[in-house]
């Protein structure tokens, strides 16, 4: 009996205490969220922008183009260019946004294209936002800057309150943007997998993500844009300034500290890498870089995810049935791959048809999330089984010799597929629950065999036996093959190249109940 009582009173005295976090979390749902605003409206020839865009679409109304961006510093050069090009607005959405060398060069360029007159809108994921505060209140403080956070903590300081708010908000606290969009001008879009940081352009001393985005012209950029305005609007969203607990911001700090960095040596890759091209349109000059074509899509799950609803939208019904309409060749890359047991099963039914499934995913030693390679590890022989082609990334890349910042450690970041060499898709969606059932995910399906060739060749590129193992069955175990320094070796019963501490997490990671939040 004492024991019974003890348990209802520890019910009653947990749901008070939930129900008081739950109270004081609905006071921030109830502060004011901003003004709504929404894309500035297009000109003929307002901006350089307009004027390179304006003529090439007069002929190709509701076509769009697009160009493959896969090397990191043209991703950095290209983000950059259309800073600098934008006379109207720069809407940026980012799961994060990071204030080391790159990410604060091209702070650096939106601030001084803010300064020209620029309307910028900043939009960013809480979850990396913690102890940062200041550098983004800083950008808001700009009259022409503002930055909002999608699903944000109340409390902005302060460990044990935070972790409190956490823990009182399980269900929705897991629940990121995990978007990534760069729109100028309402004429130009970067559409892909890159957040901003310095792995994902090269300037990482330890490790560089290979990752794709797509620039977009013509009506793609509508519907990033409009993507941007429906988050932008949401009420899953907030500007930093209401939020609660977090100090000033130094925008004369953050200036200098911008100036400083572009004037150091670590910057000169960049700087000069944005001298050689003197303006955006350098981009376009080869012709055969720009793919046109009036079957391409900007889709994204809806904010509203962030709280379960709108289940009917997400994006994941709208590029899986894509997936399996494959009749000859799928390839897919998702560095965070856990297919599931329904996932396997559809692979194992498009090889049973008679198509080639090519999967490229991260080795445990490349990852950067080891837990989700545990989950992976459990499909990993059934899907070799079912006839899957499995690759899995090294830790480097022997063709590159050194970064500029001597390190050719690789990670794979890249979220892509081409079905049938006719179709793909780029963006930001894994295949794994976290992507389907929990952040919201943005990406481009295009219909175009040139453009779908220039994925394909990269895929066939990362899964040479320089760049991937190619992991096969010995037995009931996996092998894994690769050439190592000129000669071939296989290597049977361990996660090759991988540490004892990388090995270990994975196992726990693997036999953990955690599978829905990876």
């Amino acid at each position: 009996m004492t024991v019974a009582i003890g348990v209802i009173a520890a019910f009653v005295l947990a749901s008070l205490v939930s129900a008081l976090g739950i109270y004081a979390y609905g006071r921030l749902a109830r502060r004011p969220r901003g003004e709504a605003s929404y894309a500035l409206p297009l000109a003929q020839d307002d901006t350089p922008l307009d004027r390179l865009a304006a003529p090439m679409l007069e002929a190709r109304k509701g076509w769009s183009g697009l160009v493959l961006c896969s090397d990191n510093l043209e991703a950095f050069a290209v983000r950059a260019l259309t800073a600098r090009a934008a006379g109207r607005s720069l809407d940026l959405q980012y799961y994060y946004w990071k204030t080391d060398l790159t990410g604060l060069l091209l702070a650096r360029e939106i601030v001084h294209a803010a300064d020209r007159g620029v309307r910028v809108r900043l939009l960013l994921d809480d979850i990396n936002l913690r102890g940062k505060d200041g550098a983004y209140l800083a950008l808001d403080r700009h009259p022409n800057i503002e930055v909002r956070v999608f699903n944000p903590s109340w409390n902005r300081v302060g460990t044990l309150q935070r972790g409190f708010e956490l823990v009182f908000r399980a269900f929705s606290s897991t629940r990121r943007m995990h978007n990534k969009s760069w729109i100028a001008d309402g004429r130009l879009a970067i559409v892909g997998g890159r957040n901003i940081g310095d792995a994902y352009f090269d300037a990482s001393d330890t490790v560089n993500f290979r990752d794709l985005d797509l620039l977009a012209l013509g009506s793609a950029v509508g519907q990033a844009e409009s993507i941007f305005d429906t988050f932008w609007n949401s009420p899953s969203v907030q500007p930093l300034k209401v939020l609660r607990g977090w100090h000033d911001g130094d925008p004369a700090g953050l200036r200098d500290r911008m100036e400083s960095t572009a004037a150091s040596e670590a910057a000169r890759p960049y700087v000069d890498r944005l001298r050689e091209a003197d303006s955006i349109q350098d981009l376009f000059s080869r012709k055969d870089r720009l793919h046109w074509s009036e079957k391409i899509a900007v889709l994204a799950d809806p904010p509203a995810k962030s709280s379960g609803d709108g289940r009917s939208h997400w994006l994941y019904k709208s590029i899986f049935p894509l997936v399996t309409s494959a009749t000859r060749s799928l390839q897919l890359t998702s560095p965070y791959f856990i297919p599931g047991a329904r996932g396997v099963a559809q692979f194992a039914s498009l090889v049973r048809r008679g198509v080639s499934v090519e999967v490229l995913t991260n080795s445990l030693a490349a990852t950067d999330v080891a837990a989700v390679h545990g989950a992976y590890s459990r499909y990993r022989v059934p899907l070799l089984r079912a006839g899957v082609a499995l690759y899995e990334l090294k830790p480097d890349d022997e063709r590159q010799k050194i970064s500029l910042f001597g390190s050719r450690g690789a990670s794979l970041h890249t979220k892509a597929f081409i079905v049938d060499g006719q179709a793909g898709f780029v963006g930001s969606f894994n295949f794994d629950p976290r992507s389907v059932s929990l952040n919201t995910e943005m990406g481009v399906i295009f219909h175009h065999p040139d453009l779908c060739a220039e994925v394909a060749e990269i895929f066939r590129q990362q899964i040479q036996p320089t760049s991937s193992f190619k992991v096969s069955l010995d037995g009931k175990r996996p092998a894994w093959t690769d050439d190592r320094k000129g000669k071939m070796r296989r290597l049977l019963g361990a996660e090759p190249d991988a540490s004892l501490r990388r090995k270990l997490v994975a196992t726990i990671a693997g036999r953990l109940p955690l599978e829905s939040q990876l």
